[in-house]
């Protein structure tokens, strides 16, 4: 059995191969073709493919039939080309345009395919499970389908089911797009500098974490806890609650959401709704993800996006989500701030941190294209000046100059440019800038929050005081290798003078960081418990002990000021 388990698997590697490379012959990539095939043993497949099928595909634009390779190879393809749409810095903007294009609506599984699968992950069957199983989905595509679902409580949920066998057919095409990336590298040296295989490797990590149902419950669960926790009056997103219970990797059980596709301008209008009102919360909501929350939903397309009978906006599908580190948020409102106020500098600080200070071989070509990008951006209309657009701007560059920024840079602009194209529809002359500035200067000056810099101050006592406690050991292991011979240390007496006076400095300054905190906590102390004497009902001794801690902090300042000179 396992001799013909293994012709089996290596027959459908072969049959899958062929497939591609017939496929990119109908569509005209014979040159491709020709350098995947280095043993010029698939010369015949040319001729399964009918011409009336060859001239009909030569209809197309080159990045048009590029989408067209990817839909007809199927999910997995599909897949790729959505994530490659992403990467507008390793691609064309035509193609990036094209693949955004894509799209996997397949006729749906047969109901008793459905309800074997729900029965082997819940383990029980469809009819003790839940009240009511919907045999025909509302929603199909290549990796999963829906269904309504209603629980014996009479909570009605929606039921994402995995297709049957993807994960088998996913992992077959990973492994012929692993040895095409391969063939790649070795026969097209200029495409190297694109790293085939390592965008397959990203891929693949990418679409495993889709096709893991546990992984997007956790993005909808992290989602909807930040909306939950958000109580301000500018909050008017809502996300469908997770019912765990009845969620595996290949299930996934959400609150059935009702309401109006965002797009259906007519039909919100008829129900008396906004549609300027309904845009701005929309841009709000968004807005807040990115800077407030730090974690967005990266595909808003109108799909996605219900609006509710209270107005709020409801998110679905967390498959596409995006992450970003507390410091690039503050970074991105820096950066944005410094573009509206024309700040060439301020542009090229942000760009670089967010490149990890990446060395800028021409900083003099760099700050004429700043200067110019910012000049452009003021002579045109304000609804030229969409951020997607200033983004898109700043990737080329960015890439002209060789800077590395995350890749959630990109994917940030994508679903702008989405989410941009909805905007348009409800409301064409909303100013997103406007909307957009009060979270970008909130998440700029976030960093110098009094209770943010207390907490830094106090965390960073307290990992001196353990380095100081570990210190006598660590001393006492580098003697005993120096006695024992383990390290040789030779000694030059070259500039020690400064060293030593630098040492001295350090450690009068830690001395007094010491005696400043110490009296920041025992002015907080008799402050609290109103220690006597007190003034208007505030302890003196509070008032004298935060008062030197002041003059002490400000001397600290004064004396990093000199350099390192004598205090």
């Amino acid at each position: 059995m396992g001799i013909l388990s293994g012709i089996g698997k290596n027959f459908k590697s072969i049959s899958r191969y062929n497939q591609i490379l017939r496929v990119l012959i109908k569509y005209g990539f014979e040159d491709f073709v020709y350098y995947l095939d280095e043993k010029k043993k698939y010369a015949f497949i040319k001729k399964l493919v009918p011409s009336k099928s060859r001239s009909h595909a030569m209809e197309f634009s080159r990045w048009a039939k590029m989408r067209l390779v990817c839909e007809e190879l199927g999910p997995t393809f599909v897949k790729f080309g959505q994530i490659l749409s992403n990467r507008p810095d390793l691609i064309p903007l035509e193609l990036a345009l094209e693949l955004e294009k894509l799209h996997d609506n397949v006729p749906p599984m047969p109901e008793d395919v459905a309800k074997n699968l729900v029965e082997t992950e819940l383990k029980g069957s469809v009819k003790k499970l839940f009240a009511w199983f919907e045999p025909k989905p509302f929603a199909s595509a290549s990796i999963a389908q829906v269904h309504k679902v209603t629980l014996h409580s009479g909570k009605r949920i929606a039921l994402k089911i995995q297709r049957a066998g993807i994960h088998d057919i996913i992992a077959e095409d990973i492994k012929a797009m692993y040895n095409i990336a391969e063939i790649l590298e070795r026969r097209i040296p200029s495409l190297k500098s694109f790293d085939p295989v390592g965008l397959v490797k990203n891929f693949e990590a990418s679409i495993l974490k889709e096709i893991d149902f546990i992984n997007e419950s956790i993005n909808v669960q992290r989602f909807y806890n930040n909306l939950k926790a958000d109580d301000s009056l500018d909050q008017f997103a809502q996300a469908p609650k997770v019912y765990p219970e009845f969620t595996t990797n290949k299930v996934l059980a959400l609150e059935y959401i009702s309401g109006i596709k965002i797009d259906q301008i007519e039909v919100l209008k008829s129900k008396d709704f906004d549609t300027k009102i309904i845009a701005s919360r929309l841009a709000t909501s968004f807005f807040k993800q990115i800077f407030e929350y730090g974690f967005f939903h990266a595909d808003p397309h109108p799909g996605n996006l219900f609006v509710l009978p209270n107005g709020h906006i409801c998110y679905l599908d967390f498959g596409m989500m995006g992450s970003m580190l507390p410091r690039d948020i503050s970074i991105f409102g820096k950066l944005f701030i410094a573009i509206s106020e024309k700040d060439v500098k301020g542009i090229i600080q942000s760009l670089q941190r967010l490149s990890n200070n990446a060395p800028i071989k021409n900083m003099r070509d760099l700050e004429f294209d700043i200067n110019e990008f910012v000049e452009k951006y003021y002579v045109r209309d304000i609804n030229d000046n969409e951020m997607s657009t200033i983004l898109l701007e700043l990737k080329d560059i960015i890439i002209a100059h060789g800077l590395k920024v995350p890749t959630y840079f990109f994917l940030f602009a994508r679903s702008l440019v989405t989410l941009e194209g909805v905007l348009k529809k409800l409301h064409p002359e909303l100013e997103q800038f406007d909307i957009a500035k009060p979270y970008l200067r909130k998440s700029a000056t976030k960093k110098y929050n009094p209770i943010l810099i207390g907490k830094k101050v106090a965390n960073s006592v307290v990992e001196l005081t353990n380095y100081m406690e570990e210190f006598p050991t660590d001393l006492k292991n580098a003697i005993r290798k120096i006695n024992s011979g383990e390290v040789k240390v030779d000694l030059t007496h070259k500039g020690i003078d400064p060293m030593v006076h630098t040492l001295q400095r350090i450690t009068k300054q830690l001395i007094t960081a010491f005696i400043m905190v110490a009296l920041i906590v025992g002015a907080s102390l008799f402050i609290v418990f109103k220690i006597n004497p007190t003034w208007n009902d505030i302890s003196l001794l509070g008032m004298i002990s935060f008062s030197l801690a002041v003059i002490l902090g400000f001397g600290m300042v004064m004396n990093l000021k000199k350099g390192d000179y004598d205090l």
